[in-house]
């Protein structure tokens, strides 16, 4: 791991970088950290691939269609490359992890291939390709190819290296506390990619956290691939979730904090107590179910049955009551039938998510399921069993979303719009966003000025994904902005 290094001088630009991210949140702090990386080795970040001296591609495997993407986006560098020959092109991320020697094979203009594991290298690298060095290759052990201690060193990662410009807005910062994944679902190939679960040392955390608070940042959303599994152990010391949440509380600047993913059997009343009764932490909770049919979970392995889901789900409302829980579903996986699919519309409408991410099972090569299962489902009934699940989804947000109406609800002010984006608005005056401690989207015409603040809002009316709302003016801050929605 690395130290701290946000506040060493940074050189004169002498070069650009390019950079595109794809996937999950991960891959988003992951591009942050490598841009931190480069900025002090003199580059300035160019959003022109022809401009660029290097050109990065942090890529995701969780589906066929996002590899896909990669690859075409790829193919249409090469008249530029050879163009320019000295153009630096690197694949980095789980793609790069997954198929290693094989992307040279199919795009044999790149020029260096980097895990997810292994990005700390990369300056060095393309340093070693501007001197001529050829298909370069930087990735971890395999979760076969030595002992356990080995293959952890192996996923190193180099946090905290912070790169603002890089982050979702100025006030909000992911923050990785966990690396890798032992949960080894069948339909899953993160384990494989991003090796074995291990929790960072809380002090290196909490060291980074008042980093980011230093540098402004309001909201840290706390990232692992099963997050509310995070441990640590020090000696006879052990540190839960729960207990790095206490830390990270009374950081002054830091106001909200978030956590994501989440695995419903870690889900324990012990964190769940503690998420209510710390103020910043807030209500909202992303704990994916994946199916409502116990043969699917068996199938995928994921070491829980509905009814563990159910009071999960039970346990969310009697301690934290304004909770709001969102989740993933994949339809379509192997041997599902109609019967199966409809018990995961039936746990959608029991359990009443604030939004869920529905995905079409894509068969992962190197995945258990790939191996043991045949991807029998046909793609037009995938494609109608997505669309049937999301329209159940849908109904459900825009009727929860009708609650707030007329209410007042604490909003952390992003800044503008995608729309005011869209429209070229400019000025102090634009339609913001922001969301409440509960995730919601909600959008006003507001100020420019805003960015940043917390305000109350009253809600004025609601869509499924958004609600539409006018900031309050008044000095009596009121009662309901004090319950946490």
């Amino acid at each position: 791991m690395s130290n701290i290094a946000i506040a060493d001088a940074i050189p004169a630009v002498s070069k650009h970088l390019y950079i595109e991210t794809v996937g999950c949140q991960m891959n988003v702090l992951d591009s942050e950290m490598v841009v931190a990386a480069l900025r002090k080795s003199g580059y300035a970040l160019t959003k022109d691939p022809a401009k660029a001296d290097a050109l990065l591609f942090n890529t995701c495997s969780v589906r066929e269609r996002a590899e896909e993407k990669a690859y075409n986006n790829l193919f249409h560098l090469k008249q530029l490359k050879l163009a320019n020959p000295e153009k630096i092109i690197c694949v980095m991320g789980c793609m790069a992890q997954k198929d290693q020697k094989a992307i040279f094979e199919r795009v044999p203009f790149v020029d260096l291939v980097v895990g997810p594991g292994q990005l700390h290298r990369i300056p060095e690298m393309i340093a070693n390709a501007q001197m001529g060095a050829k298909h370069q290759l930087a990735v971890s052990l395999s979760r076969r190819d030595g002992n356990v201690e080995d293959i952890k060193r192996s996923h190193e990662t180099f946090d905290p290296l912070r790169d603002p410009e890089m982050r979702p807005t100025p006030f909000q910062a992911y923050l990785r506390i966990q690396i890798g994944c032992d949960k080894f679902c069948t339909y899953c190939i993160v384990p494989m990619t991003r090796g074995p679960e291990q929790g960072r040392a809380p002090e290196q955390i909490i060291a980074e956290a008042k980093v980011l608070a230093d540098q402004g940042c309001k909201e840290i959303v706390l990232l692992g691939q099963t997050v509310n599994s995070y441990r640590h152990v020090q000696g006879d010391k052990v540190t839960r979730l729960s207990d790095l949440l206490q830390s990270l509380h009374v950081i002054d600047g830091i106001e909200r904090i978030k956590f994501v993913t989440n695995y419903p059997k870690d889900m324990t009343r012990d964190l769940l107590e503690t998420v209510r009764d710390l103020p910043k932490c807030s209500p909202y909770l992303h704990v994916p179910a994946q199916s409502g049919s116990d043969n699917i979970l068996k199938r995928m392995k994921r070491g829980y049955t509905t009814a563990d889901y159910y009071a999960m789900m039970d346990r969310i409302n009697e301690i934290i009551p304004n909770a709001a829980v969102s989740s993933d579903f994949i339809v379509g996986f192997c041997g599902e039938t109609e019967e199966e699919f409809q018990m995961t519309v039936d746990l959608v409408r029991r359990c009443r998510f604030k939004n869920s991410f529905i995905f079409q099972y894509s068969v992962r090569p190197g995945t258990k399921g790939a191996e043991i299962y045949e991807d029998d489902i046909p793609e037009e009934v995938k494609h109608r069993r997505n669309l049937e699940l999301l329209e159940v989804q849908n109904q459900i947000c825009l009727e929860d979303n009708m609650k707030f109406l007329g209410r007042s609800v604490q909003i952390l002010v992003e800044g503008p719009s995608k729309w005011s984006v869209r429209k070229g608005q400019t000025g102090e005056l634009r339609q913001m966003t922001g969301r409440t401690p509960c995730d919601r989207i909600v959008v006003w015409d507001g100020n420019i000025r805003q960015a940043g603040q917390i305000l109350p809002v009253h809600i004025d009316d609601v869509f499924a994904f958004t609600m539409f709302g006018t900031v309050e003016t008044n000095e009596i801050v009121p009662e309901l902005l004090q319950i946490r929605m």
